[in-house]
C-alpha cells in the first residue's frame, strides 16, 4: 500500500473520545451501513450479549423486522450504557436475521432507525442468516463489542 492509500485508509472518523478509528481502505468497495474495520486505539473491551426485541416482561414485541430491530438495538444500547459505553463506542456488531431477504428489503428503514439511535458512524458489522433464534418469535438478534476507558 502506498503512502496515499495508507493515509486514506487511516483517515477515518475517530469516535468514542478517540478510542475507535474506522478503517475503510479506498481500494475496497465503499462500505454502506458498516465499516470494513474498526481499530481500538485504547480502552477496555465490553462484550455485549445477543439482544432481541424482548420487553421487560420477557416478551418479544414488534410486528416486523424494523420494529424488532429497533427494540433489539435499543436493548443492546441499554446494556452498553450500563457498561459505560455510548453508541460511538460500538466497535463490532453481528446481526442475526431469520429472513435476510426481508432484512434487506427493509434496509432503508433499518438505516433510519440506526441513524436515529446511534448516528452516522458504523462499527464493523455482519448480517448472518439464522434458521431461528433462541426466542422463536424473534426476527433479529444483535450482539456486539464496545470499547470504553
Amino acid at each position: 500500500m502506498d503512502t496515499d492509500e495508507s493515509t486514506a485508509a487511516d483517515a477515518s472518523a475517530a469516535v468514542g473520545a478517540g478510542r475507535l478509528e474506522r478503517v475503510n481502505p479506498p481500494h475496497l468497495a465503499p462500505p454502506t451501513g458498516f465499516s470494513h474495520g474498526v481499530r481500538a486505539v485504547s480502552g477496555t473491551m465490553v462484550f455485549l450479549a445477543g439482544q432481541t426485541a424482548l420487553d421487560g416482561a420477557g416478551k418479544i414485541v414488534g410486528e416486523g423486522v424494523v420494529e424488532q430491530f429497533e427494540r433489539a438495538l435499543g436493548n443492546l444500547l441499554d446494556v452498553a450504557a450500563a457498561s459505560g459505553a455510548g453508541p460511538g463506542d460500538l466497535a463490532k456488531l453481528t446481526v442475526f436475521a431469520v429472513d435476510v431477504a426481508d432484512y434487506r428489503r427493509h434496509a432503508r428503514e433499518i438505516g433510519r432507525v440506526w441513524k436515529r439511535l446511534v448516528g452516522g458512524e458504523y462499527p464493523a458489522m455482519a448480517v448472518i442468516g439464522a434458521t431461528r433464534l433462541w426466542d422463536e418469535a424473534a426476527l433479529v438478534e444483535i450482539e456486539g463489542i464496545a470499547v470504553v476507558r
